[in-house]
């Protein structure tokens, strides 16, 4: 049994004002950048097919360095979390891993096409951004229940998702239209010569992916400290760190009082990691398999945002009414069946039977029937992203003690990021030793099925 809540720790009865939920909102449409334009759909892809040797090489390279972030901010995310939880305040620490967002963000504008030597500063800047992404995020998160009573807990979270989402497609939209050119013309998705005299040839335009998504934060970012009350402090720095590792050891030692909050976290890291590894090869696996450029990356990333942000609105009105679990599941099963369809094409067949002819130069965007079929998938991916990334959360802060929701929110990102590197290292290990990119893809499908079987065992509450 949990123990009882302080009231004074207790989420509101009514909603904080709207300034303040706006600000905690606009956190998502800041960070979601890194996300779009760097982890899955410009910078990711520019490096494996420009900057690294040859597309495979980069996809390993680059899923190998997501599983460094991944085991440094396991290590790191429940110790920070209990610190934070001692010390009261939330917005110094998204202060603080914001600024490594923007450092790690920026320095990859250092990475050249065919400059091996700007390889190993890229893939160093890359971890330097994504831890700065992941804690941020946790201290964010860790902020909802002070801004809504329980019951809207799922519609808030779905609209940060949501907003998030949109605020990804806008970023994308602007670099295809502004800033991304294509080499061969010079011209962007528009037909507009690069803004800032960026050199198409150089693939400048890709490059600018990290500065703007630098400076895309540290714009939208504001309304978070100006508008959105933090928690007051409790303690000076020196003696919540003590208290917070000495309550951290306590929560882990107690670990059977809160077995069924365990059971959703272990679910959660094995279908987040599936999750995190979908996202951070889908872009490059269609610029190896099916020849993409930057533009045609770009389209599908604003399919899969538009389709993500009507899933994360509708998961979260669903999320309310149905409960978490059955939201977490549904999109799971959607997720499975998406991957599963994706090892069965490739550049001349669909579903291993039907025969077509492969991409060629000057077929025009999505001109063959296996692109089209992974575009339709693309769609459903993020239609069924939204929902689970939302319904998690939604769920930890629904399932956790509400005076210890920082430190549950820290074992929430371990939970995302303790076996992070597994996903990507196995993709990238099998790629490797088969030479086939789809293949990488196969272990991801066992990670959905083994997370949503764990989940099943979660006890929930009805929805109010």
């Amino acid at each position: 049994m949990l123990p009882p809540v302080p009231t004074s720790d207790m989420a509101p009865r009514q909603a904080a004002p709207r300034s303040a939920i706006a600000g905690w909102v606009l956190f998502d449409w800041a960070a979601q950048p890194y996300f779009t334009l760097i982890n899955t759909f410009v910078y990711a892809p520019f490096f494996a097919s420009a900057v690294a040797a040859n597309p495979v090489e980069g996809q390993a390279m680059w899923g190998f360095a997501t599983s460094a972030a991944g085991v440094a901010i396991a290590v790191l995310s429940p110790v920070l979390g209990a610190i934070a939880d001692a010390s009261g305040r939330r917005k110094p620490w998204i202060a603080a891993f914001g600024l490594l967002l923007i450092i790690g963000a920026s320095l990859l504008w250092l990475g050249r096409p065919g400059a091996p030597e700007t390889v190993a500063i890229v893939l160093v800047a890359f971890v330097i951004a994504t831890i700065g992404a992941e804690f941020a995020t946790v201290f964010n998160n860790s902020m909802m229940p002070s801004l809504v009573p329980p019951e809207r807990i799922g519609r808030l979270s779905g609209l940060g998702w949501a907003v998030g989402y949109v605020g990804g497609m806008v970023s994308l939209i602007f670099m295809l239209g502004f800033l991304v050119a294509s080499p061969e013309t010079g011209r962007t998705l528009i037909g507009f010569s690069p803004l800032f005299g960026l050199d198409a040839a150089a693939r400048e335009g890709d490059r600018a992916a990290g500065p703007l998504t630098a400076l895309w934060f540290i714009i939208f970012v504001i309304p978070l400290f100006l508008f959105t009350p933090d928690a007051p402090a409790r303690m000076g720095m020196a003696a919540a760190v003590k208290a917070g590792c000495t309550g951290l050891k306590a929560t882990l030692l107690e670990v059977r009082r809160h077995g069924n909050v365990m059971t959703f976290l272990i679910a959660n890291m094995i279908y987040m990691d599936g999750l995190v590894a979908l996202f951070a090869l889908g872009g490059i696996y269609a610029a190896g398999v099916f020849g993409w450029t930057t533009i045609e990356i770009g389209l599908f990333g604003i399919l899969l945002t538009i389709t993500g942000t009507a899933g994360a609105l509708i998961g979260g009105r669903l999320d309310d009414t149905l409960g978490s679990k059955p939201v977490i599941l549904g999109s799971i099963a959607a997720l499975t069946f998406s991957v599963v369809t994706i090892l069965l094409i490739g550049r001349d067949h669909v579903f291993f039977v039907f025969a077509t002819t492969p991409p060629a130069p000057g077929d025009g965007l999505f001109a063959t029937a296996p692109e089209q079929v992974y575009l339709v998938l693309g769609g459903l991916i993020g239609a069924a992203a939204g929902p689970l990334q939302a319904a998690s959360r939604s769920l930890l802060v629904r399932l956790a003690p509400q005076e210890q929701i920082g430190q549950f929110f820290g074992l929430f990102a371990l939970s995302g990021k303790v076996t992070a590197f597994v996903g990507p290292f196995l993709a990238s290990v099998v790629t490797l030793a088969l030479n086939d990119q789809r293949a990488g893809l196969g272990v991801l499908a066992f990670m959905f099925l083994i997370g949503a079987t764990i989940l099943s065992f979660v006890r929930t509450k009805a929805p109010a």
